[in-house]
Parts: structure tokens; sequence; C-alpha cells
């Protein structure tokens, strides 16, 4: 037998011959989310237990096997699927996926990496609670996943990204130890945080098999608004009208420009994009309003916003849904820009992040640099006004041909608007971490001092280098 043989025979062992794929169709594994690149795996492997997570990492740092942890491989930076080399082992999690047990007293649930945030969010309800967590993939993404990348999502401006709602961890180490930290404290003072170091790693400083996450009363009141705004800079301060106004009621606040709106009601007809043939409203915004008071009351704080701000001048036009099935047909068409702005053709994504006060002048800077630039350019802008996070993406020039736009354009479309991020001091990866599309921006982009620490950590708890190779770092 070769040496993979006798390390597939070892694995068949610890996790069964059926959970050892090696042959036929592994693209669910192998393809990208975005499709826009394949890996090849030398296996798929799909452990049931932690202590079967533990027993196969311990086998692939023996024979120097290099290991990619994966989730529902929904990311969006291509750090959940293997290289081409077709020597890495994809760690697939998804048959952990069991909701472990829910502490009602501690406002907690511990859920194995595998749950679906959907499942989760699912479960939470049924008992009369809200885990907040809330992102387009919701019905295929994982927590695990959420955790390895520190999601963010529609409800960060009052719950925070998904570090925030985590309380501890269970974790296999690069040598297949087991440190179980899902204690569910809220105050554990005794050393170095490693939860935190764990969250956000992307699978390059140990497996999460497990964790437990915070939990939240239901909200009384749910109140959702869709607002036409004049400008950038007025939707700005329509945000902070509703921080004083809703205070930590406030739990959405999303901004989507006129051309990102266009293009859901160009392809998907379906839908009702309100205000959409408004000239006047280049802007719109989705605030929603989550509040333990009553529905009358909470809708009267609501709406009084919305009318002092048009007297204001900060809103043009405004529609409040009046039931739960309104408020999803809004946040829906939100929600459907990405799919609308895919069937327009390949683009230039970019998920940044603008201090909120910065914003309107990045855009405006930053649009007028790139018509310059890379002339019929179309921008697509929408996201996450409220915590500062866009998606600022670019869309090819009408009429051409895509594919050629992206060979010739991306790699400068990329360095045009990272180096305008970093010179209105943001971030050039909000939401959807570094993997391994981002790796040599975080080079030129993360000071010096801060790539040797992460260096250091790396080399620290993975010497072997097995986890990830080549994702968030390159050592």
């Amino acid at each position: 037998m070769t040496d993979n043989n006798a390390l597939f025979e070892q694995l068949r062992a610890v996790v069964g011959a059926s959970n050892v794929l090696t042959e036929g169709d592994l693209s669910a594994w192998e393809q990208e989310w975005r499709r826009r690149m394949r890996g090849k795996a030398l296996a798929v492997v799909r452990p049931a237990t932690t202590q079967q997570v533990a027993d196969v990492v311990k086998l692939c740092a023996a024979s120097g096997t290099s290991l990619v942890p994966q989730g529902g491989n929904t990311g969006l930076a291509v750090g959940s699927t293997p290289d081409e080399s077709g020597t890495q082992i994809v760690l697939s999690l998804q048959r952990m996926n069991a909701v472990r047990a829910i502490d009602a007293a501690n406002l907690t649930v511990t859920v194995e990496s595998g749950c679906i945030l959907q499942t989760l969010q699912e479960t939470a309800e049924k008992a009369g609670f809200l885990f907040p967590l809330s992102l387009a993939a919701e019905g295929s993404c994982t927590i695990g996943g959420n955790l390895a990348t520190n999601a963010g999502g529609t409800q960060v401006v009052r719950y925070g990204n998904a570090r925030d709602l985590c309380l501890g961890l269970e974790i296999v180490t690069p040598q297949g130890e087991i440190w179980d930290g899902t204690s569910g404290l809220r105050k554990d003072n005794t050393g170095y945080d490693l939860r935190d170091l764990l969250i956000g790693s992307e699978g390059t400083l140990g497996i999460i098999t497990a964790a437990t996450m915070k939990l939240y009363p239901q909200p009384a009141a749910r109140l959702t608004a869709w607002a036409a705004v004049p400008s950038l800079d007025h939707a700005v301060t329509l945000l902070g009208m509703a921080h004083s106004q809703l205070g930590a009621g406030l739990t959405g606040f999303e901004v989507m420009g006129k051309f990102a709106l266009s293009l859901v009601g160009k392809h998907m007809p379906q839908l009702r994009v309100p205000f959409l043939e408004d000239d006047n409203a280049p802007w719109c915004v989705l605030l929603e309003n989550s509040d333990s008071e009553s529905e009358d009351h909470a809708r009267a704080r609501f709406e009084a916003l919305l009318e002092k701000a048009f007297e204001d001048g900060c809103v043009i036009d405004a529609v409040v849904a009046e039931n739960i099935a309104q408020a999803h047909q809004l946040w829906h068409v939100r929600e459907s820009i990405p799919l609308a702005q895919a069937e327009e053709g390949l683009n230039i994504k970019h998920d940044i992040s603008i201090a909120v006060s910065r914003i309107p002048a990045f855009v405006a800077e930053t649009d007028a640099m790139l018509q310059r630039e890379v002339p019929g350019v179309r921008l697509v802008n929408f996201g996450h006004l409220g915590d500062g996070n866009l998606h600022y993406n670019v869309q090819a020039p009408a009429e051409g041909d895509t594919k050629a736009f992206l060979r010739a354009e991306e790699e400068r479309v990329n360095t045009l608007v990272y180096d305008a991020v970093e010179k209105f001091g943001g971030s050039f990866s909000a939401e959807h971490g570094i993997g391994g599309l981002k790796v040599h921006k975080l080079e030129k982009h993360k000071s010096p001092v801060a790539l040797g620490m992460m260096r250091a950590i790396k080399q620290g708890l993975d010497p072997q280098n097995i986890m990830n190779p080549g994702r968030v770092l390159r050592t």
C-alpha cells in the first residue's frame, strides 16, 4: 500500500469507511462558493464527534498531511476549500450538527460547529429566545464557519459580530488535543483569551468543534421601514437620529445605492423595489427596530423618528411594514442584491469597513476616482451602514465582456479601492475574512509589527503548519 492508502485505512478506522471520500464527485467540498476556483482534495473526511476530530488530526499530524476545516463551504474569501495540489484533506464538520443544550437561566445555547445557523435561530425561537446572528447564507452556513470568520450580518449594530455572541469554544488543537472552554461564563479573566484568539482565525490555529452562544429574549415588537434619502450624508444623519431616538432598539441599518437596487428590479421583476422610479432618491435605507415595549408604543416612536427625519429633509419618502410578511419582503429585496449582481455578470467584490462618519467622503472620492481611471464601470454599493461595513462592488461596463474585464482590471481595481480604504483609515476585509484570496493584501496593508505577532502565534500553535496552510498568513 502507498502511504496515502495507509493513512486512508487509519482514517476509516476512526470515522467509518463511508465517511472517508476519495473518489467520485467531490465538488460539494472542492468548489469555492462563488465558483471562481476549484481545488482538489486528497480526501474528504467527515467525523461525527469531537474525539473523532482529535483522532483524525493526530493521524494527519503524524503523517504531515495538512487539513482544511470546512463547515457549510459558504465563505467568500477562498478559505475553506483545498488548494489544487491534491495533498490536503478536507475535514467536513457537517455531521457534527447537534444542539447540545440550552441553559435558559444563563441565556446560552451550546451547539456543535456543524449546526446550520438557521437551525440554531429556529431552535432558539421554539425555546422562546432570540439568536440574533443573521446573514444571507443562514440556510447553509454553519456556526463553526461563522465563528472561524467572525461573521457579521445585518444585526451587528445592536448585537455585534459572531465574536460578541460567543461565550466559549471547544477546540481541537493542531496536535489533536481537546480544549473544552464551553462553560458559558461571562467573566473569566484567567490569562490569555483563547476563545477570541480562535474566533476569526479561519481554521489556521485549530478546529472549532462546539461553541456556547448568547441568547436574548424575543422582542415584543419588531418594526421595519424602507426610507428614500437624498444623499449618503443624509443617510448618516438619519442613522444618528435613529441611535438617539431608538437607543438599543436600533437593530439594523442597511444602505443601498440606486444602481444596486435597479439590478434587483431588472433581474427579479417579481420583487417590488420601493421608490426605484424616484429620480430624487439616489439612496435607500432599510432600518429595523426591535423593542421590549408594546407594539403600539414602539410603532409610535418609530414613526415619530421618520416624521422628524422627513421634516429635517433627511428622508424623501418612507414606508413602514404593517406586518412580519411585509418586513420579510423588504429584507428580501435587500438580500437579493448579490444575486441580482451575479445575474448581471462577473464583478469585482469588496468587503470594506470605514468609520461611519467618513463613509460619504470615501464613496464620493472613490466613485469619482474609479470612473476616471476605469471609464464605464458601474458601482454596486450597499451594506451595513450601521456598523460601517460596505459591500463596495465594481460591475463591468454595460455590454462589455465581463470575463475580459476581470482579467484586465481586477487587480488594478482592487489596488485602487484598497489604497483608498487605507487612506480613509478603514479595513479591506470587514466580515468575509482573508482566506486565500487576500493574503497578499494583508501583507501590504497590515503593519509589520502586527504581521510579526500573527506569525509568532501561528508558529507557536501550529509549528507543522498543517492547519489550513496558505490561508490568512504565508509562513
